[in-house]
């Protein structure tokens, strides 16, 4: 039997915005994980060594028992610093157990339900003189979908000058694409809740795939309304992280699509637990992963195995990763090949990503101190970015 106790926990900070996670056993099988929050990178890695002590010498293939330990072994639980933690941890694991049993996590998951998986990227949206050449990349690069933000700072309630602005994006998209592609619009949050009516009377004619985070999450209670007054799909939980977070907006039925984090909302083991739960009140799934590799091939992995998953996002090209992106730190970048808008299934034992570690190291004596960017308003008044 092979013996997987855990002997070590490395971490890695890494450009463009990333933190990787690598575990050792006693057997030489590693696995590998992406536990961070954009802009918190050291905060989720302090967090990661006080867990250690919950890790060092346990079997690496007792991920659920692991789990629950490094959950409840607080009295103080959940929130975004503690589940991404648990998250790359959790990652690293099915990561271990799918190479030691050599078998695709998807496989340990129950099999999958699909062969293939439907992608989509990000072309920005704040700067209409950008869109039509961002949107002609992707295309070219294989995607037949896309998001972008439906709108740049926007006031508490704006002008009518600015909410006209909003719809000129997508219309743009529309004329030049038709209906060839998908686009999904993300308010990001920056749209508060007197604005949101008034914003999908203009999008609603160009009629995008959804709408991502209408309001910002702590006002979750306002999608009741939102909801029952668009036929637009509605997508939000990126900034949610874990089932109990989700179990409300869940039976409350005020949204269409789930996107929990991989790298947020407690791994791979809780992502599947939510996605089941969603697909019981008929809700779909489409994580949310502007992250690194070993985000996206959990989140596949999650999605190959989910009957309720309609699309998944890839951070591959997005304007974070100048100088380094998703490919780079990976050996075996084929397995990301789109092909006419998909990603056929992982085959390889765990996550399938074989990481350049010799890359990783050298860019981790660069290290990064990514951070939000800070916007205001015109009278100064602080602008959700």
């Amino acid at each position: 039997m092979i013996d997987l106790q855990i002997t070590n926990i490395e971490l890695y900070k890494v450009p463009p915005r990333w933190l990787f996670l690598k575990i050792t056993t006693n057997s030489g099988i590693i696995g590998w994980g992406e536990p961070v929050v954009e802009g918190k990178a050291d905060t989720v890695e302090a967090c990661v060594k006080e867990l250690k002590q919950y890790i060092i010498g346990k079997d690496a293939s007792n991920i659920e028992d692991i789990w629950q330990i490094l959950y409840r072994g607080g009295f103080y639980r959940g929130g975004p610093i503690l589940m991404s933690a648990i998250s790359g941890i959790d990652q690293a694991l099915w990561d271990i157990k799918g190479k030691s049993l050599e078998v695709p996590v998807h496989q340990l998951l129950g099999g999958p339900v699909r062969h293939k998986m439907k992608m989509y990227c990000w072309i920005g949206g704040d700067n209409p003189e950008v869109v039509l050449e961002q949107a002609h990349e992707k295309v070219n690069a294989g995607f037949k979908a896309v998001k972008m933000n439906a709108t740049g700072a926007l006031e508490w309630v704006a002008s009518i000058k600015d909410v006209k602005k909003v719809a000129n994006n997508i219309k743009l998209l529309r004329e030049e694409f038709g209906y060839d592609l998908d686009i999904g619009l993300d308010f990001h949050g920056r749209v508060h809740k007197p604005m949101v009516k008034r914003l999908i009377d203009e999008l609603q004619p160009h009629e995008p795939m959804f709408i991502e985070e209408p309001v910002l999450p702590e006002n979750n209670d306002t999608l009741r309304h939102i909801y029952q007054y668009t036929s637009i799909p509605i997508a939000t939980g990126e900034r949610m992280f874990s089932r109990w977070d989700f179990k409300d907006i869940l039976h409350s039925g005020v949204t269409d699509i789930i996107q929990p984090d991989l790298s947020h909302a407690g791994g791979i083991s809780e992502v599947r637990r939510i996605a089941a739960m969603a697909e019981a009140y008929d809700i779909t799934l489409a994580p949310h992963c502007p992250l690194g590799p070993v985000a996206l091939a959990s989140c596949l992995h999650v999605d190959f195995v989910s009957a309720n998953a309609v699309i998944q996002e890839s951070s591959i090209g997005i304007h974070y990763n100048e100088g380094y992106d998703i490919l780079d730190y990976m050996s075996n970048p084929e397995i990301f090949e789109l092909k006419d808008g998909y990603i056929e299934l992982l085959t390889k034992p765990g996550l399938g990503v074989e990481i350049d570690e010799d890359k990783l190291k050298e860019a981790a004596k660069i290290g990064h101190n990514w951070a939000n960017p800070i916007w205001r308003h015109e009278d100064g008044n602080f602008a959700e970015w």
